[in-house]
């Protein structure tokens, strides 16, 4: 478009203004935050989905993070293939001890998952700890999983360790309140994979960042209605 910019791929970018910038055309990456989160829901619900044009060349250690979870996964091309999983197993460290998911700036974890990610290690064979180091009371919605079944112990504003079910305790429905957006999302995995019906109140959390999520998940076999 014109501008005059260096540094870029560095932590340090200038920038020289110029009189005028030109037109382009250009594509929007997709929303990495959601293509985890239906990686979550796939493996919660023991479903098989594939994610369309998720750009996995762009998503960072996402997929390496879900394997370290035990999620199986398949890159074709642009699209990610989620199979359909009885259990999966969390790794352990390589001296046995519990695996550890903490975000971190990019390149490193976003802390926008951490919230899928523990839900999704409630249903998992083994235990993880969850370490939110960026921002506080994201783990103040551990609670709700608690009343649903979950086994989840909250060490400090900032870890939570989580001891997995291995669907062998399904988590039962509950009715709950979406504190934020990315525990919104957490408790809409968490309700779609229960037993029975759960109901979830302020739901505007969860549609700032996921437009349309009910008409698109019941478009793939999901039964929410909005009220």
């Amino acid at each position: 478009m014109g501008a005059k910019i260096s540094g870029i791929g560095s932590n340090l970018l200038i920038i020289n203004g110029v009189e005028v910038l030109s037109g382009c055309e250009h594509r929007i990456l997709p929303d990495m935050i959601e293509v985890g989160s239906f990686i979550g829901m796939a493996a919660m619900t023991q479903s098989e989905i594939t994610i369309k044009n998720a750009a996995p060349s762009e998503l960072g250690i996402i997929p390496l993070a879900f394997s370290r979870m035990g999620i199986d996964m398949e890159i074709r091309g642009e699209d990610i293939y989620i199979p359909a999983q009885e259990q999966y197993e969390i790794e352990t460290f390589i001296d046995g001890s519990i695996m550890t998911i903490a975000d971190a700036p990019w390149p490193g974890l976003t802390p926008d998952l951490l919230s899928v990610f523990l839900v999704v290690a409630t249903q998992a064979k083994g235990s993880v700890l969850i370490h939110q180091k960026m921002f506080e009371s994201r783990l103040f919605f551990v609670d709700k999983l608690i009343d649903m079944g979950a086994s989840i112990i909250l060490c400090d504003p900032h870890r939570a360790t989580v001891i997995g079910h291995n669907h062998g305790n399904p988590l039962r429905g509950s009715v709950m309140t979406s504190p934020d957006i990315r525990a919104g999302v957490a408790l809409l995995i968490a309700a779609l994979s229960a037993k029975g019906k759960s109901v979830i109140h302020n739901i505007e959390q969860i549609d700032r960042g996921y437009q349309n999520i009910d008409i698109r998940l019941n478009q793939i076999g999901a039964s929410i209605r909005r009220v």
